[in-house]
Formats: structure tokens, sequence, C-alpha cells
């Protein structure tokens, strides 16, 4: 029995064999052919078992399996429109909260100002 045994792992990794190296590179899944040959020597019943489920494509003439084809590339570049790049602050740290405190100042001045106008009821804008 174990002779009977160890001659159907041999056939089925010289059949592995043969199907791999006859095999197109574009029929092979998962793997390039050379680790598929390597995977079907080092471990004979195993690598071939998973040759056949996995890494063999089988043509469309058997049992329909959802899968995922590879997205094929355009021959021709398609054009995109770019975005603009956001601008680019070039400003250190501390200069931007420089920046922001002055800005600050400045609302702070314009809403006295304007607390200062509405006590003295003076509603008018200022002649510049």
């Amino acid at each position: 029995m174990p002779f009977l045994f160890s001659l159907l792992v041999i056939a089925l990794m010289i059949g592995a064999l043969i199907d791999i190296i006859t095999r197109d590179d574009s029929q092979v899944k998962h793997l390039p052919k050379m680790v598929w040959i390597i995977i079907v020597i080092l471990l004979p019943l195993i690598g071939s078992a998973l040759w056949f489920a996995l890494g063999r494509e089988y043509g469309e003439g058997g049992v329909p399996l959802p899968r995922m084809r590879r997205a094929e590339r355009p021959a021709t570049p398609t054009t995109t429109v770019a975005r603009p790049a956001p601008p680019v602050d070039v400003r250190s740290t501390e200069q931007q909260i420089a920046d922001l405190d002055r800005e600050i100042e400045e609302w702070r001045l314009r809403e006295e100002i304007e607390k200062r106008r509405r006590e003295r009821g003076d509603d008018a804008l200022p002649s510049s």
C-alpha cells in the first residue's frame, strides 16, 4: 500500500510539473512559474494539490467561479485633470503664530472701536 501511495504522489508530481512547464506565463496565477516548480518539487503532494487548486488558470469551459480579474493597463495614457497643488507656506511656525497674534490684535482693536462708536452713538462711517 505505501508503495502504491508513493507511485501516486510521484505521478501527481510529474503531472503537475508537466502542466506547469507547458503553461504560458499568463495562465499561471498568484506566483511565477519557477516558484510553482520549486514548490511542487520540494513538497510533491501538497505542492501539486496547491498547483491544481490555486495556481492553474482553468479555461472558461469548466465551472464558472467568481474571480477578480487583473486590471489591464490602457495602451495609451489617458489624460487626467491634475488638481493644482495646495499653496506651500514657507513661513516658520513662529512667523505664523506672530501673524495670527497680529490678526487677533487687529480684530480686538476693531471690536473696541465699534464698541466706543456705539457708546458715543456715532453710527456714521468715519471720514477718510
